[in-house]
């Protein structure tokens, strides 16, 4: 035990020679949903001089009996982006949670996560105030030091938003998302990075533009829509409580409408029926069908490739692919949703009832086009856009999800390749927004360098 021990220090005191981006000019990049980061710019924080012995304070406490405990929750609360933790947590209830809450829910918190993290951006770099450890030098880092300014805490501010929708959507777990968020707020100043005033104006900032998210988004979803009847004719899907009827007519973000994109309606599936009845299943496919039906691949693929681009050092960055991500599955999921319900397209093992599909279990709405392939095709087109170097890998990992549910027999060839396509027209709409959004503007490098020449504001006596 006191080995491991040994090792965790050893670990946090060199990791701590790391450092992290400073990304200056992100407070002026572009918000979502609030009007811009300048309008929840902070008041100017008090002197420091009085926290600087609760630090310390803080790291007295981590050579007492909690002392693992304490390690442990510096090193759980700064791994990856500020968003990290809260992102799995959102996607695990996401997965298990059959309500209309996963629609929205998602969506909006890296989007608030994003805006609230270009606020605090913008009121960092207006007063730059100094972390603790370059403060005084009697307090230790216990994880990368961060370049930015202090004020206010960015791992706060997610924390505020998470908390904030969390209990929004699941009210159940209000109790335990706020001493989460407690928690990371302990956890940054234990570590060096953060004056106790830092995390309090943090979570209150993020939780202040939750609030503000939660009222502008509230009737995106629709609640009812009359009564809205399926089809009783031949050749369209029929089913017992089909799940999402009305997702489809949820209001977008980025898309006109959820009907922009609308495909034609699906062709007699013929031709499909006869292809996927003549289809040899081999231990590959259905490899592949099981690994898509089950693995939250493009969630877990984007979390691996911020670390590999070491954009996890990076807040502002690093919360704009969350949101950006979050985004495109919100718009691609209602209009993939707007298409099925237009169109009750039939699946495999109604069209023709003597077929069994390989996966066994058919999910419980139309098939026409595949929910599954959509989503492929929108995050096969944001992540080259992201990570250009290895699209080739992108595209590739787009047409082998929209395949696996081919190969799994519960969708026709042609419900992948129409929703492949849809995908990548919503794709390309909100990549158009993204690059206007100031982050990839070239000027903003010879902004941040003239920013750097500048005097810059003090913090209040």
């Amino acid at each position: 035990m006191q080995k491991n021990l040994l090792l965790s220090v050893i670990f946090f005191i060199t990791t701590a020679s790391l450092q992290a981006q400073q990304e200056r000019a992100a407070g002026n990049w572009k918000t979502w949903f609030i009007s811009s980061a300048k309008d929840y710019r902070l008041p100017a924080p008090l002197s420091n001089k009085k926290e600087i012995k609760e630090v310390l304070l803080h790291q007295q406490a981590l050579s007492g009996k909690k002392q693992a405990t304490e390690f442990g929750q510096i090193t759980y609360w700064n791994a990856g982006a500020p968003g990290y933790r809260w992102q799995f947590m959102m996607s695990k209830l996401n997965m298990t949670d059959t309500s209309n809450n996963p629609i929205l829910a998602g969506m909006l918190m890296s989007v608030a996560i994003y805006d609230a993290t270009i606020a605090a951006w913008n009121t960092k770099y207006a007063y730059n105030r100094p972390r603790p450890f370059s403060v005084d030098k009697r307090i230790k880092t216990y994880v990368p030091k961060p370049e930015s300014p202090s004020y206010p805490c960015e791992r706060s501010v997610a924390a505020g938003v998470a908390a904030t929708i969390i209990a929004h959507f699941y009210p159940s777990l209000a109790d335990s998302v706020n001493h989460m968020a407690e928690a990371v707020m302990e956890s940054q100043v234990a570590a060096g990075v953060a004056f106790p005033s830092d995390t309090r104006a943090g979570f209150d900032l993020g939780k202040r533009i939750a609030e503000k998210e939660i009222e502008y988004t509230k009737d995106f979803l629709l609640k009812r829509y009359g009564d809205r009847k399926m089809p009783q004719q031949p050749g369209v899907w029929k089913g017992q409580n089909p799940m999402y009827p009305l997702a489809g007519f949820s209001k977008t973000v980025v898309l006109d409408s959820s009907s922009q994109f609308r495909p034609g309606p699906p062709p007699d599936f013929a031709k499909d029926m006869d292809e996927l009845k003549h289809f040899k299943p081999t231990f590959r496919s259905m490899s592949n069908a099981f690994f898509w039906a089950n693995q939250p691949f493009w969630d877990d693929i984007l979390h691996k490739k911020i670390f590999e681009y070491n954009l996890h050092l990076d807040p502002p960055r690093a919360a704009r692919l969350y949101a950006i991500t979050a985004v495109g599955f919100y718009d691609g999921f209602v209009a993939c949703w707007d298409a099925k319900y237009a169109y009750w397209g039939i699946r495999p093992n109604q069209y023709d009832t003597t077929f069994d599909p390989a996966l066994l279990v058919t999910p419980p709405f139309p098939g026409y086009p595949s929910g599954h392939a959509a989503i492929c095709g929108v995050m096969g087109e944001l992540y080259s856009y992201f990570f250009p170097a290895e699209k080739e890998y992108f595209q590739n990992k787009a047409k082998e999800g929209a395949e696996s549910r081919f190969q799994a027999g519960i969708h026709f060839r042609t419900d992948n390749d129409v929703a492949l396509e849809l995908g990548k027209k919503v794709a390309s709409v909100i990549i158009q927004k993204a690059k206007n959004d100031g982050a990839d503007d070239q000027l903003t490098f010879s902004a941040r360098k003239e920013e750097d020449q500048k005097p810059h504001k003090t913090e209040k006596k």
